[in-house]
């Protein structure tokens, strides 16, 4: 009874008719196979560009530019060709998938690398939105991976919405955290770096679940029939991998939270502090690592800034350093709190 319904379950979810045969789909996930040479020639010339274009646009801080990168980034066809391995039970396939997928992030990651080199020395790459979107990576990237993984995996599997699959490459963020990997190592941010590279792996680990997940639901496992390899190996590979991964986005999560919250405490108290002069009001607050920097404008002198440090006492951790910025260069180190 219950094999029956889960078969009637996938027969609405995946027509017999419309479902792409194993063959057609190893050759579209398999790099090393068929007509080798265009396949490799196309992955890594669309690869660099894509790379090419993901830098220019981080280092740009435009959002369109990394859009149309994504677009043309071909990695997440190894990576699918790692879920495909892993549920046809061939060792060397995921072997071959995977040895792409590190040569990839190796040229991408080099392409950030060197044109971050090229920066002038003036650049802060602490106020691109581009870079600092992706460095901190929390639960809702992985849940987002995880669904976009479920997506590509259906339209690589359906005939009928293969379609969706350049939207598929626009949600999964594969070239650009590896390019902003290149520009903060570049740039000498190891912390950020590191933050930008476990957000690929996120994105990575998602793909592979969500791919073997829906390529065995859709009975390909059944025509797989390999020997010589053992899937629960993979299957605990990948499940020792959503545990490596998931801890620094569970870190990551609770850190953006209290962030969060010591950045609301110190805009209620900055709120109160600038109001001590009549027209003084609070631009912004920015809290980046362990300094926090207030935006303020006053038509004239600042308020009392070790007052502003003594009433941020209890409210946010001990050791924060406080600078307030009052504009036309006018830049005050208020003092570390707890140290007054």
């Amino acid at each position: 009874m219950h094999d029956s319904a889960m078969t009637a379950l996938r027969e609405r979810i995946l027509p017999a008719h419309q479902r792409r045969d194993l063959d057609v789909l190893t050759d579209q996930l398999d790099l090393s196979g068929g007509d080798r040479a265009s396949k490799v020639s196309a992955f890594w010339t669309m690869l660099v560009l894509s790379a090419v274009i993901a830098v220019a646009g981080v280092l740009s801080d435009s959002t369109a530019t990394v859009i149309g990168a994504m677009i043309i980034a071909p990695l997440s066809v190894p990576i699918m060709g790692v879920a495909l391995g892993i549920i046809r039970g061939e060792g060397h396939l995921i072997r071959r998938s995977a040895a792409y997928v590190a040569g990839g992030m190796v040229v991408v990651i080099a392409i950030g690398f060197v044109a971050s080199l090229l920066l002038p020395s003036t650049t802060n790459i602490l106020t691109n939105s581009q870079v600092m979107s992706r460095t901190s990576p929390g639960l809702l990237d992985m849940i987002a991976a995880v669904a976009t993984g479920f997506a590509g995996a259906v339209g690589l599997s359906r005939k009928d919405v293969s379609d969706v699959l350049p939207g598929v490459a626009i949600a999964i963020s594969l070239v650009p955290p590896l390019g902003v990997v290149g520009v903060c190592l570049g740039q000498g941010q190891i912390g950020l770096a590191l933050g930008a590279l476990v957000l690929f792996l996120s994105n990575f680990v998602a793909l592979v679940l969500a791919g073997t997940l829906v390529f065995t639901a859709y009975g390909y496992t059944a025509e797989a029939r390999a020997e010589g390899f053992r899937r629960r190996h993979a299957y605990s590979a990948i499940a020792v991998g959503v545990v490596l991964v998931l801890i620094p986005l569970i870190g990551n999560t609770v850190a953006n939270a209290l962030v969060a919250l010591w950045t609301q405490r110190i805009n209620t108290t900055a709120e109160e502090w600038v109001a001590q002069v009549p027209g003084g009001r609070l631009i912004d607050v920015t809290v980046q690592s362990t300094t926090a920097v207030i935006e303020v404008e006053v038509p004239g002198d600042l308020p009392n800034v070790d007052d502003l440090t003594a009433a941020l006492e209890g409210q946010v951790p001990d050791g924060i350093t406080v600078v307030v910025d009052a504009g036309v260069g006018e830049r005050i180190d208020a003092g570390v709190v707890g140290q007054g």
